[in-house]
C-alpha cells in the first residue's frame, strides 16, 4: 500500500508564504534602488532562505519522535540540513552570478530568515 506524502504543517506553510511575499517585495525594492541586478540578487537571497526552510521542514517531518532524545536528534538534523543548504546555495549564488549586489542578496536573505523564525508564533489551527 502506497503511503500518502505528508503535508507541511500549517505554520510552516504560512511562514514560507510570508517569505515568498517578502522576497518579492524586497526584489521590487532592490530593483528600484539598484536596478535589475539588485532585483535578481534580492530574489536569490530570498530563494536561498525559502529553499533552506523547506528542506529543513521536510527533514523534520521524516524523523520519529518516540522520545525527547528522538525529537532533539530530529531537530538538530533538520537544522544541520538547513545550514548546509544555506552554505551551498549562497556559495553558488556568489560564485555564478558575477553581477551580484551583495547588500541586496544578504539583506533579503537575512530578512527572510528572520521571518522563518516567526513560525513559532503561528497557531496550528
Amino acid at each position: 500500500m502506497k503511503q500518502e506524502p505528508r503535508r507541511l504543517s500549517r505554520p510552516i506553510r504560512i511562514v514560507l508564504a510570508w517569505q515568498i511575499a517578502a522576497t518579492a517585495a524586497l526584489a521590487l525594492l532592490a530593483g528600484v534602488l539598484a536596478g535589475a541586478h539588485g532585483a535578481v540578487s534580492a530574489a536569490l537571497g530570498g530563494a536561498v532562505s525559502v529553499c533552506a526552510g523547506w528542506a529543513s521542514a521536510k527533514v523534520a517531518m521524516t524523523g520519529t519522535a518516540d522520545s525527547a532524545g528522538g525529537v532533539l536528534v530530529n531537530a538538530l538534523k533538520a537544522e544541520g540540513i538547513k545550514f548546509g543548504v544555506i552554505v551551498v546555495l549562497l556559495a553558488l549564488a556568489l560564485a555564478f552570478y558575477a553581477e551580484v549586489v551583495v547588500l541586496a542578496l544578504l539583506g533579503s536573505f537575512m530578512a527572510t530568515m528572520l521571518i522563518f523564525a516567526l513560525a513559532f508564533f503561528v497557531r496550528d489551527y
